[in-house]
């Protein structure tokens, strides 16, 4: 399950485990213009861990998920010359 909220300057998206036991943690995913941070309480130390992507480190885990194992580098059209 998860809920999408449009708030003043982010886009927050969180992830609800509902798969059988152990369950983990929610997932907070706030998408700013500048980058999107994921949030992920942990029970072990009481505190909230937080991780910071720049726009361009999104589109390669996004690319990432649908590749197979290798090393790649992701190019814009425009900086090939193409339109």
């Amino acid at each position: 399950m998860f809920s999408i909220e449009h708030e003043f300057d982010a886009t927050v998206i969180t992830l609800v485990d509902e798969g059988s036991a152990p369950l983990q943690e929610d997932v907070i995913i706030n998408s700013f213009a500048e980058c999107v941070t994921v949030e992920q309480f942990d029970p072990r130390t009481e505190q909230m861990q937080k991780i910071t992507l720049s726009p361009e480190q999104l589109r390669d885990l996004a690319a990432a998920l649908d590749l197979p194992e290798g090393v790649y580098q992701l190019r814009d059209a425009a900086s090939e010359g193409g339109t």
